[in-house]
């Protein structure tokens, strides 16, 4: 998924972007919400949720949600 495309989702549900950031190996973003969850965005395009508020991200994304 595109970085910017996923800020938009996200903000749009009204989760704000609180930092931006390139990964130390400089091969992903990882983008940080007020929620606290984290989303790492790799450059070609893999995509992983973590922290807190994982759900609402994944919502907004349109990913299925783990149970649990």
């Amino acid at each position: 998924m595109d970085v910017e495309k996923a800020i938009a989702l996200i903000t749009a549900a009204g989760i704000e972007l609180t930092d931006r950031r390139r990964t130390p190996d400089d091969k992903a973003w990882q983008l940080s919400f007020s929620n606290g969850a984290l989303v790492e965005i790799q450059d070609a395009g893999k995509l992983s949720t973590s922290g807190n508020g994982i759900e609402a991200v994944q919502d907004a994304l349109g990913l299925p949600t783990k149970p649990g």
